[in-house]
């Protein structure tokens, strides 16, 4: 076997039998002929056979040099081969997409959007992972995260993925019955509110707007919680009013085992962002991004 730096005279050899002349040879390559016929004769010297008869009107191949032909193209044509998979893979949605969401991104967004992912792309696998506190996703070696529009990092690509976010005060009908029904944010003040904590162990002040200006309610009451699944399971059970997103209580709403009020005062969010590092994604993730984002946001 030729040793690897003679890989481009073989090519030129190839060459020059498919063709059948240095000239059209040269041309493709885009070199003097002379530098075709150089490395010919270099080839043969080194092999110890003769590849080509040459005469003023015709060129072609001794036996062995209709061997080496024969041999040398197989190999070329499997390494094409092998180059043109290389564009499979770059445009083929594969590998795996790890996503950081919160529980309520997870369930109410990304499952009820990725779930085709089942029928069109088995080669993506997904690895949604919940989290009640705010990550670093590099660090985290997280592929994109979610957040709502106002947390997203600077320096990030940020599509949003839902619209804006509507905030409920929500509590059981017996609730009411015992502790009437809040007119204003001001009468909260006489409710057990259930609190929503951070991670930094800080509570989230309830968000209202009252004659144009913010208002902040301080929750309290006897429980707090880090998750908003675990506030609309304790306003379910009667522990109190909480203050979450309409669509985790949707179901709820319509049922009547909750009831929503202070409907006007409620604040609202600017809807939830999927985010990541880079433009420079993978076809995997880029399939992502094309199924969750929303038709009014701008392209990625």
């Amino acid at each position: 076997m030729a040793p690897r730096e003679n890989y481009n005279d073989l090519y030129v050899f190839m060459l020059v039998a498919r063709e059948g002349s240095f000239t059209k040879a040269a041309a493709k390559l885009g070199v003097a002929q002379s530098g075709i016929s150089r490395t010919l004769s270099e080839l043969e010297t080194r092999f110890g056979v003769q590849l080509l008869t040459r005469t003023t009107r015709k060129l072609s191949l001794t036996r062995a040099g209709e061997q080496l032909y024969h041999t040398v193209l197989a190999s070329f044509q499997t390494l094409d081969s092998g180059v043109s998979m290389l564009a499979h893979f770059r445009d083929t949605p594969s590998g795996t997409v790890r996503i950081n969401a919160s529980q309520h991104a997870i369930d109410k967004v990304l499952l009820p959007k990725l779930k085709v992912f089942k029928q069109r792309y088995l080669d993506i696998r997904l690895e949604l992972i919940s989290e009640s506190r705010f990550v670093d996703i590099i660090d985290e070696q997280f592929d994109a995260g979610v957040r709502l529009g106002g947390d997203v990092g600077e320096g990030m690509i940020a599509v949003r993925i839902t619209p804006d976010m509507e905030m409920v005060v929500v509590a059981t009908p017996d609730h009411f019955q015992c502790y009437g029904f809040p007119q204003s944010p001001k009468d909260l003040s006489t409710h057990p509110c259930i609190a929503y904590q951070f991670a930094d162990g800080s509570l989230y002040h309830w968000e209202f707007w009252q004659d144009g200006k913010p208002l902040k309610h301080k929750p309290v009451g006897q429980w707090v919680f880090s998750d908003s699944y675990m506030e609309v399971a304790a306003a379910k059970a009667g522990l109190g009013l909480a203050y979450v997103p309409e669509s985790l209580v949707a179901e709820e709403l319509e049922l009547g085992t909750l009831i929503c009020v202070l409907k006007s005062y409620s604040h609202s969010f600017s809807g939830l962002y999927l985010y990541y590092p880079h433009r420079n994604v993978s076809p995997a993730l880029r399939m992502v991004i094309d199924t969750l984002k929303i038709d009014n946001n701008p392209p990625a």
